[in-house]
């Protein structure tokens, strides 16, 4: 392979797709790349991705990078860290082979992926996963263990503006499918007008498709300046001891925002507040469900959510869900406009005809007879 581009680098994928633009290399360091991740590159338009982390290490059947290559978008992998010290934002890379240079430089080789390889090697981890998920479960009751005051006791929710009380809830989180979910929900959306939860980049999402968010919960690290300032309630979600990190963000933007602090990630928290606060439904788009999804996310146990799903269930449901059991209500509008037109239709019909034209004339004459015209 033969390629000449502008690269953009970072460590954290979700920072570098902010600033990449369409044609350009991705530089990253990101071992097990994850469908969210490959997601963005993906719309970002990215021409090549130079990752200086094996994209697969075998640990669990991670999908990211058999998205990009269905996709056409090469991966160069398992570079080497040392490819951070020689690449700077804007650099111009030129790939010959597997080889990487700047100017005549050569700074570094690696591997090209091969989609039939990957697909091969994510069936056999497959196999694999039993004792992944031994380790899994373990931790998932280890920390549910510590975070069982979650669903025990009484949450330190802040006072919000925003209003819950027997109102359907939409939480936002921008994960695997949250486009596909969206698009289902859209329609639910639009006529039934529920509470908007945006779950950091989550609150992006919900712009992206033409929403305002009521309220924007989380560590404030992947949503955007844009959807912090577009009149959102703000919830900074902290660590048990008060311990802020987003807070810094929020003051630099001059905002004003709530603390929650609570174990368990931020989507955890956000259905339990909706919970807390009296939604009668909540709907939830993109959340991380199972293994795969918490071993994507960089977490080894997922006891905070097995606990608030816990104590939420009975007024969660998934986005999918609401589209079979949502019907669409017709409005009475619509019903009179269709009949008009039908009425229309069949009168310009019968109006063809010389024996309807002599019924209408009679029709007329004798209703100017009753009437006394």
């Amino acid at each position: 392979m033969e390629l000449k581009a502008k690269a953009r680098i970072d460590s954290r994928t979700k920072n570098l797709v902010k600033r990449i633009k369409s044609g350009e290399i991705a530089v990253i360091d990101h071992a097990d790349l994850d469908q969210v991740a490959a997601d963005s590159l993906i719309q970002a338009k990215v021409k090549l991705v130079i990752n200086a982390s094996p994209s697969i290490t075998g640990k669990y059947p991670n999908p990211g990078p058999s998205k990009l290559l269905e996709e056409g978008i090469n991966i160069l992998d398992n570079v080497g860290k040392k490819i951070f010290n020689k690449v700077h934002e804007g650099d111009y890379l030129e790939i010959k082979g597997n080889q990487i240079y700047k100017g005549n430089e050569l700074i570094g080789t690696g591997v090209f992926l091969h989609l039939k390889n990957v697909n091969r090697q994510l069936k056999e981890i497959r196999h694999n996963l039993v004792s992944e998920l031994d380790k899994f479960l373990h931790n998932t009751l280890e920390y549910a263990m510590k975070e069982k005051d979650l669903i025990l006791g009484s949450p330190n929710i802040p006072q919000l503006r925003t209003r819950f009380d027997e109102k359907p809830v939409v939480v936002v989180v921008r994960g695997q499918n949250y486009r596909e979910d969206l698009s289902i929900i859209k329609s639910y959306i639009d006529n039934i007008h529920p509470v908007l939860v945006g779950v950091d980049g989550g609150a992006d999402a919900l712009i992206e498709f033409g929403y305002r968010p009521n309220l924007i919960i989380g560590d404030m690290d992947s949503v955007s300046d844009h959807a912090l300032q577009c009149g959102a309630e703000l919830i900074v979600h902290a660590y048990p001891n008060g311990k802020a990190p987003g807070l810094e963000r929020i003051n630099q933007l001059n905002l004003k925002s709530e603390i929650f602090p609570a174990p368990g990630t931020s989507e955890d928290i956000a259905l339990l507040m909706a919970y807390e606060k009296g939604a009668d439904l909540i709907v939830a788009v993109g959340t991380h469900s199972n293994m795969v999804d918490f071993l994507e996310k960089g977490r080894p146990g997922m006891g905070s959510t097995f606990l608030v799903r816990l104590k939420v269930g009975s007024i969660l449901v998934d986005a999918r869900g609401v589209s079979k059991i949502y019907q669409r209500r017709i409005k009475l509008r619509y019903l009179l406009q269709i009949s008009l037109a039908g009425i229309m239709v069949i009168g310009v019909v019968l109006y063809q005809t010389q024996w309807s034209r002599d019924f209408l004339r009679a029709f007329w004459l004798q209703m100017k007879v009753l009437l006394g015209l």
